[in-house]
């Protein structure tokens, strides 16, 4: 009889691993349940969609459940897993008709992760929203043509509290942006979160470490957020609080957990039941740089994990890529990155004695027209030289430079090697010595006097 492959979930992991099993294996049987009404789409473009950039929510769909079934995976929306029974290997599933029960020999749980809801009182009132998935953007847009609010309160200086700063701004709508911690963005380094605090200066107030107090709805359709230290008068609000993992299912189960509160794993992405994986936002990976359990939910990760899982389950064990959590953002005008480990405080933690340069540096060749200036944070470990990550900021060209310290953490590289490396030089494009290779020579320089 030929083994059966049963994934819940059914956006980047579970559909990739979807896929990759069925080319692997064309005998699998396959089945995806997913709850929603949505599968296989592209999340990261959700804020786009809400600026306009992206015209239909259906063009964010990659494949149609139709398109699966033609490549004999059959896609189930609308079909939630209430009940993973490990030993007995089967699920219980509940759809339009009742429940159902479904056996496996393989399972893959990529249950993805859920947005933050801070106990905020009055968080549920009208004209309040999170923006996590397909439906939840179309309530926003509707929201938006229904009401035209005038002005919108972003809680969060996240990914996708900035983005949907941008796409509201783009609307003619006045903003606000709360954050809780004294910068934005601040994965991505104190000095870059600064540069692009003062960029955003032009499109909205912001409000830092200011919390949340309450939020009540008052008369002509206004909302009254309550700050520690004010209060401000809104028509819309978006709650952008990060994401959780959504682990409920497989704790349920007796699935475990790591310290970071998502699925723990090992180099197959196998969990604490052999036969049982986990992928996606809802699970742990293994970071690049500290070789230790992290979480760090991002689409590359997701895709990349869902496709090794779906060749181990057809038969071709592959082993898990390490993240560096290497994330890129579009900052109205600004390209902004990050790649590794950027805190020193974080790098102290996990036994690293770190050295941190920012350099200024310009986009193209100085005397070529329109270059435009860029800052670079590098960190190394003192002891060893090795790089330990990057953030970056600038008009222009950051999208191309990050990816070059990715492939050095990549390759455990140190500071030396980065910066002898022979990068491509044209002045269009870069001056003759890159701002990678700038900031590698002055943290060179740095540790040399050491």
């Amino acid at each position: 009889m030929n083994k059966h492959f049963v994934i819940i979930g059914g956006d980047a992991a579970g559909m990739s691993a979807a896929s990759k099993a069925r080319r692997t294996n064309p005998d699998l049987i396959i089945d995806v349940f997913e709850k929603g009404n949505w599968a296989s789409y592209g999340a990261c473009g959700l804020p786009y969609y809400l600026k306009g950039d992206i015209k239909e929510l259906r063009d964010l769909i990659a494949k149609t459940p139709e398109e699966f079934m033609q490549k004999n995976i059959h896609l189930h929306l609308k079909h939630e897993v209430t009940r993973i029974h490990p030993e007995e290997k089967y699920v219980i599933i509940k759809n339009h008709s009742g429940k159902i029960k479904v056996s496996f020999d393989s399972l893959l749980i990529s249950t993805g992760a859920r947005a933050g809801r801070p106990n905020i009182e009055g968080i549920d009132s009208l004209g309040v929203f999170t923006l996590h998935d397909m439906d939840s953007a179309r309530e926003i847009q509707n929201y938006l043509k229904e009401y035209s609010p005038k002005s919108a309160v972003v809680l969060g200086g996240g990914y996708i509290g900035i983005e949907m700063l941008e796409a509201l701004f783009s609307r003619g709508i006045e903003m606000h942006l709360v954050e809780l911690l004294p910068h934005i963005l601040s994965p991505f380094g104190i000095d870059i979160s600064r540069k692009v605090e003062e960029h955003l200066k032009q499109y909205a107030d912001l409000h830092l470490e200011q919390s949340v107090h309450s939020i009540n709805r008052l008369d002509k359709g206004k909302l009254s957020v309550k700050l520690n230290n004010g209060t401000i008068t809104t028509e819309m609000v978006l709650v952008a609080a990060g994401i959780i993992p959504e682990v409920s299912l497989a704790e349920e189960a007796g699935i475990q957990c790591g310290l970071t509160r998502a699925i723990a794993t090992d180099e197959l992405g196998r969990t604490n039941f052999p036969f049982i994986y986990a992928a996606g936002d809802c699970a742990e990976v293994k970071n690049m740089v500290t070789g230790k359990p992290d979480y760090v939910p991002l689409a590359l990760a997701a895709n990349r994990h869902g496709r090794s899982i779906g060749r181990t389950v057809g038969g071709q064990p592959t082993l898990l890529a390490p993240v560096a959590g290497t994330a890129l953002l579009k900052v109205f005008q600004l390209e902004v990155a990050r790649t590794g480990i950027t805190d020193p405080e974080v790098a102290r933690k996990h036994k690293f004695n770190p050295i941190k340069v920012t350099v200024d540096s310009h986009s193209r060749a100085s005397y070529y027209p329109a270059s435009k200036p860029i800052k670079i944070s590098l960190l190394a470990d003192r002891d060893s030289s090795r790089i330990l990550g990057a953030g970056m900021v600038g008009e222009e060209g950051v999208s191309k430079r990050i990816d070059i310290i990715s492939a050095a953490l990549s390759g455990s590289y140190t500071v030396d090697q980065l910066e002898s490396l022979d990068l491509a030089y044209a002045p269009p494009f870069g001056p003759a010595w890159d701002p990678v290779l700038t900031a590698a020579r002055v943290l060179n320089q740095k540790l040399s006097f050491l």
